[in-house]
């Protein structure tokens, strides 16, 4: 079942989102909600059916070590990014 949601987002930040979610075929609204799948995704575990058939598609292509960081790569590029 899907509700309404009001957010308040700088007009700039919208017109971006909006042409990226054009660029990828998405709607502004998929692209949130899919991003708020992700991130709480240790909060709730999603089930195969609640992901978008984009998303399902995907799932599993990228492979990694066991030992692979996310968190300590995001941080490191980050870092490099804003120069911290």
């Amino acid at each position: 079942m899907n509700t309404k949601l009001t957010l308040t987002i700088e007009k700039e930040v919208i017109k971006i989102a909006k042409e990226y979610a054009k660029e990828k075929g998405q709607s502004l609204s998929e692209m949130v909600e899919n991003y708020f799948k992700f991130v709480t995704v240790n909060r709730a575990e999603i089930k195969e059916k609640q992901l978008s058939p984009k998303v399902r598609k995907l799932r599993g292509i990228i492979k990694t070590d066991d030992n692979f960081d996310y968190k300590q790569i995001l941080t490191e590029e980050l870092s490099k990014k804003y120069g911290i």
